[in-house]
């Protein structure tokens, strides 16, 4: 598998102009959050030296939520960012130069949860209630459009600022009566509240953007195509290949990683890949925005959240860079 990878990264090099290691460029890819299994294939592409072959030398840095790391991207502070794409329609609104180059999650991942023995059912009940997560969290730039497609007031919750790894801490401890978490997580929620998790995925509320993309700083992005093209064309490879073949995957991350423990990040990673899958991810290629979905998109923020300043959508995201014989294999969802 090494020797087919180093092949393909030589060529993607040598089709960006023959851009040798020696002369690898510094980027800097910041995260949505802390290193988990939907981050697999980025440290698995590194450790096998794809990105270093193809001329790149990429710094995978820890991130603070997907708000956080649109912000930074769209500054120029990072060249490269992972951050929920319906929040990035909204920054780009804003002035943030932002623009999508990989679709990872083509549904969205969001999630509520909460404790049934609480008496919430459903989004309405949350009204007067306390949701806690983190500051910088994609959820809270989207929870308008959540709120107001089930009928409550956006302002009728109070969000608590913990950090994502008190997020059950604080629920079982009732100082919060909900929070919001990655379906990728899922499984660490229905473990530790077992019978008395309450859930609601997002996609079943009404709300179902697309989720995490690869996003770039749109004025490097004129300047800096061809490393653009090779970072992409690595990564959407590296995906397929951890779908089929996640075991490596996985234990590059938790190389990387070392606070992290195998078996869990392994179900994370099966998790993600029912995510990552739909329609187009299967029939037109792993990665690939869909143009009336991201009208759709963008509609839905404009109508929930209101655009600063409206522009092309069009200008948010580009299929350029990926190769279309590279398709999402078929996934099913694991049963825990």
């Amino acid at each position: 598998m090494h020797n087919v990878w180093k092949t393909a990264a030589a060529a993607i090099s040598v089709a960006a102009l023959g851009v040798s290691p020696a002369m690898a460029e510094k980027v800097t890819f910041t995260l949505n959050w802390v290193a988990g299994g939907d981050h697999a294939p980025y440290y698995y592409a590194q450790k096998m030296g794809l990105y270093k072959d193809a001329g790149i030398d990429l710094t995978i840095e820890t991130g603070r939520g997907s708000a956080a790391s649109a912000q930074k991207v769209g500054a120029g502070t990072s060249q490269i960012g992972l951050s929920d794409m319906a929040g990035v329609l909204l920054f780009r609104g804003k002035g943030a130069d932002l623009v999508g180059v990989m679709n990872v999650y083509a549904n969205s991942p969001q999630g509520l949860y909460w404790l049934k023995s609480s008496g919430i059912k459903s989004v309405k009940d949350l009204a007067g209630k306390k949701i806690g997560n983190p500051a910088g969290d994609g959820a809270r730039t989207m929870w308008p459009a959540l709120a107001k497609a089930n009928g409550i007031d956006p302002q009728s919750v109070t969000w608590v600022n913990i950090d994502a790894n008190a997020k059950l801490g604080a629920l079982k401890a009732k100082t919060i009566d909900a929070t919001t978490s990655f379906y990728n997580l899922h499984h660490v929620f229905s473990r530790e509240l077992g019978d008395d998790m309450g859930f609601l995925a997002w996609k079943d509320a009404g709300v179902n953007p697309y989720g995490n993309s690869i996003i770039v700083n749109g004025a490097w992005l004129k300047d800096n195509k061809a490393t653009v093209d090779k970072f992409v064309k690595i990564t959407q490879k590296a995906f397929a290949d951890c779908v089929k073949n996640p075991e490596p995957c996985i234990k590059a991350l938790v190389e990387a990683n070392g606070a992290l423990l195998y078996d869990n990040e392994m179900t994370n990673w099966k998790l993600v890949t029912v995510l990552m899958s739909d329609e187009t991810s299967r029939n037109v290629a792993l990665g690939w925005h869909d143009d009336k979905r991201m009208d759709a998109d963008y509609k839905l923020v404009d109508e929930y959240l209101k655009m600063d300043k409206p522009y092309d959508i069009k200008t948010a995201y580009t299929n350029e860079f990926l190769d279309k014989s590279v398709k999402m294999p078929a996934v099913s969802a694991p049963k825990f």
